[in-house]
């Protein structure tokens, strides 16, 4: 895994992409009184992101159907 160079985002668009979404879908909308409230409503928009809501990055499927269909279509084979 290679990391960002300080200040320099472009290094990594999908990495920036997912934190946009998680900052403006997640996080900007919360107030959180406590980190067990910040747990809860993190993990609960993570099952979301992963489990319902579809990616044009992966043919509008969620992450869930394409590592599915990808296991399915692949056997043995370890998507990185």
């Amino acid at each position: 895994m290679a990391l960002n160079d300080p200040g320099k985002p472009w290094q990594n668009g999908a990495d920036e992409s997912f934190n946009g979404k998680f900052r403006d879908e997640c996080l900007s909308l919360e107030w959180f009184r406590s980190r067990e409230e910040a747990r809860v409503v993190i993990e609960t928009w993570r099952r979301h992101y992963n489990h319902v809501r579809p990616h044009s990055s992966l043919q509008d499927l969620t992450p869930i159907e394409f590592k599915t269909r990808y296991d399915s279509t692949n056997p043995g084979a370890v998507l990185k």
